[in-house]
């Protein structure tokens, strides 16, 4: 099991439409196997930097993920949104694995 962690840093006056993008992504992750942990946007503190979470089975179950997201017409819809919007500066995407008791 492998948990993606996406730390974004956003244009602060475009959260609505980041939170738009977001909801995009949560049923696609779904779709291909992943079970989405969930996006957390701006409260307190930096009013630029959101997270999400989202865990898949494996490494290679993540890889054929990216790979047919780039074919599909949903995943491509939510693309073109967020550089439509511009509500993306930049984003950083780290791996880890979760430990239970």
């Amino acid at each position: 099991m492998v948990t993606c962690y996406l730390r974004y840093v956003i244009n602060a006056s475009k959260v609505k439409d980041f939170e738009a993008y977001a909801k995009m992504w949560i049923p696609l992750v779904e779709k291909f196997g992943g079970q989405h942990n969930g996006y957390f946007l701006p409260s307190e503190g930096a009013s630029n930097i959101a997270l999400a979470l989202f865990t898949f089975p494996s490494l290679a179950a993540y890889e054929v993920y990216r790979i047919k997201s780039l074919d599909d017409q949903e995943c491509i819809k939510a693309f073109q949104f967020a550089e439509e919007t511009n509500c993306i500066v930049s984003y950083e995407r780290s791996f880890f694995r979760p430990v239970f008791a």
